[in-house]
């Protein structure tokens, strides 16, 4: 029964972006090591025959990122031992997200490159992975900014090893505060957990705004950034992107990141650590951003902790953005979130093209003991009500149907069904031609609960992503809401 349970989990895991080269087409250990001798000695098999590799064996690693780079994007590339070691199918995810947001026309063009998209990578690192796979697999042209001279050095020597895309790729080497704590390297470590590459995207969701959270950009000095420029002082004043994007160092210290026993993609404490980790360095890009509003289309960064994607989102409204989106990448076990803004007034609302699931599941952690799946539930039926949302609340099976046309959905998707400031009658809806949404709440342990959203017509046109995520930012708003007034 629970290796039931468990195989029904694994299946309504994120799916790897649709666009992505090994969306189909897995890593083949086997193949890549008859083709390449030096891959060879790192592929093992299990007793059924399955190719793997150590992944705790950082030369293995290192050594599949250079056979994939140069098998599959056609890119000559290496690192020096101990730096950071990217897994190409998960940085592949971001760039293809960032090109979902540049294709979907929500923020019209700003620069005159003659159509040419050019993009600014915070950190780029000694691996210089995002620019390598952003100007191969899409033409873009990148600035990669760093402080270390190890990483300048490296970042150069994989972009002049690729004469063919050379020219799209300067590498900026950012001048170090003379007082400020060494933050060089902005990458994060991997995490793969399993014996077979798993980089995953989830759902693509536009934020609507929340109610603020009580937390201070300056409330304590400690948490505040104060290392090198990362954008102001960087970026020129005559200069123009399509966007930025970036892998914040995630932790605050050696002690919290820790080393993964299951995996070795190196990376060294100017890589992952930051005074105030991830908090503080993306609110620094934040404030840069309102300085540097007009030039770029789109900010982006990755987010390693829920609770400081909410935060973010917060700060992120309080100083005027138009538009915010998210998304989740899911490494092995671990999840990562991409935040983006811009400050341009959007040309259209609309959401980016997601293959339709009938399934979406987040999870709530760090809830305070009021907040039990009960309340939830009456949460979520108590704000779908007052768009006057037809809704059944069943407390014994702990989910709450939510009924509503097709327009309707539509509707409280893009902010534009009004609140109905009279009492409803929550009782299903008999129309055959409504769409039902079943929320289902469970909780895991104290302080954690699962919520999974399901429509109960697998016919239906709607996908369940937007609509459960929508109502995940509905639920988190309402349970720091209730803190608040608590």
């Amino acid at each position: 029964m629970g290796g039931n349970r468990k195989r029904k989990r694994e299946q309504e895991r994120p799916t790897i972006h649709p666009n992505n080269k090994y969306s189909e087409n897995p890593p083949d250990f086997a193949h890549l090591a008859s083709l390449y001798p030096s891959f060879e000695p790192f592929v093992q098999y299990s007793p059924h025959g399955h190719p793997r590799i150590d992944w705790t064996n950082f030369n293995a690693t290192r050594e599949l990122t250079r056979v994939l780079l140069h098998h599959d994007h056609s890119l000559n590339w290496w690192v020096p031992d101990g730096q950071l070691c990217p897994t190409v199918p998960n940085r592949s995810n971001y760039i293809h997200w960032v090109d979902d947001l540049l294709s979907s026309n929500i923020i019209p063009y700003t620069n005159s490159s003659g159509g040419k998209v050019r993009g600014f990578d915070i950190g780029t690192g000694a691996n210089c992975i995002y620019p390598l796979l952003g100007a191969s697999l899409l033409g873009w042209s990148f600035v990669g900014s760093d402080v270390t001279d190890v990483a300048i050095e490296w970042a150069e020597k994989n972009v002049y090893s690729n004469p063919h895309i050379s020219e799209l790729i300067e590498i900026r080497k950012v001048q170090s505060n003379a007082n400020a704590p060494c933050v060089e390297g902005l990458q994060d470590k991997e995490s793969v957990l399993s014996g077979k590459i798993n980089s995953c995207r989830s759902t693509d969701t536009e934020v609507e705004p929340l109610p603020p959270l009580p937390l201070d950009l300056h409330t304590c000095e400690n948490k505040n950034y104060h290392g090198p420029p990362i954008l102001l002082g960087v970026v020129r004043d005559d200069e123009k992107f399509d966007f930025c994007m970036c892998n914040p160092p995630f932790f605050e210290s050696l002690e919290e990141s820790g080393l993964n026993p299951k995996t070795s993609c190196g990376g060294t404490s100017e890589e992952m650590v930051c005074p105030g980790g991830e908090k503080a360095f993306i609110t620094r890009i934040l404030e840069d951003s309102t300085e540097l509003k007009h030039h770029f289309r789109w900010f982006t960064s990755m987010v390693g902790r829920k609770s400081n994607l909410k935060y973010l989102i917060s700060k992120l409204w309080e100083v005027g953005v138009t538009i915010v989106k998210t998304t989740e990448f899911v490494q092995g076990r671990t999840s990562r979130w991409g935040l983006a803004w811009s400050f341009l007034p959007p040309i259209q609302k609309s959401s980016i093209s997601l293959p339709n699931k009938n399934n979406m599941s987040f999870v709530l952690e760090g809830l305070q003991g009021q907040h039990s799946a009960i309340n939830v539930l009456e949460a979520v039926k108590s704000y779908f009500s007052l768009h006057g949302l037809s809704c059944t609340l069943n407390t014994s099976s702990f989910m709450v149907d939510v009924v509503a046309s097709k327009n309707d959905w539509d509707s409280i998707l893009m902010n534009e069904l009004p609140i109905i400031n009279k009492s409803i009658n929550c009782q299903p809806a008999k129309d055959t031609s409504n769409i039902c949404l079943r929320i289902t709440v469970f909780q895991q342990i104290p302080g954690t609960l699962l919520v999974k959203g399901s429509l109960q017509d697998r016919n239906s046109p709607l996908s369940v992503d937007p609509i459960t995520s929508y109502g995940e930012e509905c639920v988190l708003s309402l349970c720091c809401r209730d803190v608040l007034l608590g």
